[in-house]
């Protein structure tokens, strides 16, 4: 079982290969909006762990993921609470028994 940290580039880009193959280091460029360099970079990491396989053809390179044991491991993160507002609570004036202003 290899673990993979969540919310690395390592999780993101073995998540894009479990949706989509064939997929190519172009299409991982426009799909997460980093460097070219940076994505070599980490498929290289994964290559020598064995993860995925790089197939150089001479105009692109697929991506071939190989193993498909992965546990994400790291902290869940909380999403932002948000208080949703609806507005002020009127109150009817017939059960009103406050001060009454003129």
């Amino acid at each position: 079982m290899i673990e993979i940290v969540n919310g690395t580039l390592e999780e993101q880009i073995i998540k894009l290969l479990q949706k989509t193959y064939p997929i190519t280091i172009a299409d991982l460029e426009k799909k997460l909006h980093i460097s070219r360099n940076m994505i070599v970079r980490v498929l290289q990491k994964l290559q020598i762990k064995g993860i995925v396989q790089l197939e150089p053809l001479p105009e692109r390179t697929y991506i071939r993921l190989v193993r498909r044991d992965f546990r994400f491991v790291g902290k869940k993160r909380q999403k932002k609470f948000i208080k949703h507002r609806s507005g002020k609570k009127s109150q009817d004036p017939e059960k009103y028994d406050g001060i009454m202003y003129s």
